[in-house]
């Protein structure tokens, strides 16, 4: 039977996240929908050249985003208006969120900052962030001698 050392730690490390699973369930019951938090779900992959960042926002003005990257750290923040114009009047039920949001990311020190772009197509937001050229993985031949 192999020793495995046991963290008495681990299940605090899933506390933020089971804290605001429950307050967001909360605040659906008890708060306007225009007040109501959110956060919009992200995707993080990195290519060969890349890393990159994508965010699902549906509904969002693209004027309602804005992307900044300073002291190593990207921050995502916009809105996501509530309209209830009189077409819609007469919900039966509003479980989506609006309102303000912001996603905070630490970026490793391998991004250079000065290239990154960003492009919202389809209420997605793709964020592009290039490796410095260090950063990339490099192959190196190895020479065979002669072994005379």
């Amino acid at each position: 039977m192999p020793i495995t050392r046991h963290n008495p730690f681990a299940e605090l490390e899933d506390f933020p996240t089971g804290l605001r699973l429950f307050q967001d369930t909360v605040n659906r019951f008890l708060s306007e929908p225009s007040s109501r938090p959110w956060t919009p779900p992200c995707d993080i992959y990195e290519t060969e050249n890349d890393l990159v960042v994508k965010c699902d926002l549906p509904e969002v003005d693209s004027k309602n985003v804005e992307i900044k990257i300073e002291n190593g750290n990207l921050s995502i923040r916009g809105e996501r208006q509530f309209s209830s114009n009189s077409s819609q009047k007469g919900f039966h039920r509003i479980e989506r969120s609006y309102g303000n949001f912001v996603r905070y990311f630490t970026l490793p020190e391998t991004v250079d900052a000065e290239k990154v772009s960003a492009k919202f197509e389809n209420g997605v937001l793709t964020v592009t962030l290039p490796k410095k050229e260090v950063a990339k993985p490099r192959t190196i031949q190895v020479q065979v001698g002669n072994n005379n």
